[in-house]
């Protein structure tokens, strides 16, 4: 059964707006916030002190610390980020009537799981960016693709390359409606690139900052809480198909 995207967005919505829901967005920003600012940090303490010092001033974000430091607090945050989304993504695909609090599984297997969701990433990523590159569709096709691997990670506890086929498995027959998610999420990101330059130029580059991490914030989280709900109509679709052929069997049975 092809998904049914106006559900998933609606369900995803409502995901939302629930109290996990609150506190992911707080996690969420926070995130945005800190890389925002180790980026920033980190490329002013590899400058030269004289163009450190003509940069600050459209810096936005940043600490007083060494250029090492930044770029370690960088790598940090990548890996607190990878776990975040893990725990997130594990929230999202609950159930809506147990939203109200984090699952008892939020945290399992936590370290294991972030190193697949690392690598899985970093894979899916310059596989996308590869594509995009020779053709636009090509790197569409691959990020709808591969659009559930986060899910097949943190929920069902896959490895890598299993992740990655259950993620491709779950796309076929939507891909076309899921695209839609796709190239949403790419026109928003179209449409921060442009702010963030204008708020720039207006000479207030924290605001900026501040800005462009509650707005791709804001976005994402519901578009994360999208996919979850369609992840989940997906995979209950394909169970229901998978246990029509002994269900039937077991009334004939029944019958006879």
């Amino acid at each position: 059964m092809a998904l049914q995207l106006g559900d998933a967005v609606s369900d995803g919505i409502r995901r939302t707006f629930t109290r996990t829901g609150g506190i992911l967005f707080i996690g969420l920003l926070a995130i945005q916030l800190s890389i925002q600012t180790s980026i920033n940090s980190a490329l002013l303490g590899f400058l030269p002190p004289a163009a450190a010092e003509q940069f600050r001033t459209n810096a936005g974000l940043a600490l007083p610390i060494p250029g090492s430091v930044g770029l370690a607090i960088f790598a940090v945050l990548v890996i607190l980020s990878s776990a975040f989304f893990v725990v997130l993504s594990r929230t999202l695909a609950q159930p809506r009537s147990e939203l109200s609090t984090f699952p008892a599984t939020a945290t399992r297997r936590l370290g294991r799981t972030t190193v697949i969701a690392i690598v899985g990433g970093l894979i899916v990523s310059i596989s996308i960016m590869i594509g995009t590159i020779f053709l636009f569709l090509p790197g569409v096709f691959l990020a709808v693709s591969f659009l559930f691997f986060i899910f097949a990670v943190a929920v069902e506890d896959l490895g890598l390359i299993e992740s990655l086929k259950r993620s491709w498995g779950l796309a076929r027959g939507s891909r076309i409606k899921l695209g839609l998610l796709v190239v949403a999420s790419a026109i928003f990101g179209g449409i921060i690139g442009a702010i963030a330059p204008l708020l720039d130029l207006a000479g207030v580059p924290v605001v900026a900052d501040i800005a462009v991490s509650v707005l791709t914030t804001a976005f994402f989280l519901p578009y994360y809480a999208i996919i979850a709900s369609a992840y989940r109509q997906l995979r209950d679709n394909e169970s229901a198909t998978d246990r029509s052929p002994s269900e039937s069997q077991a009334t004939s049975h029944q019958m006879a």
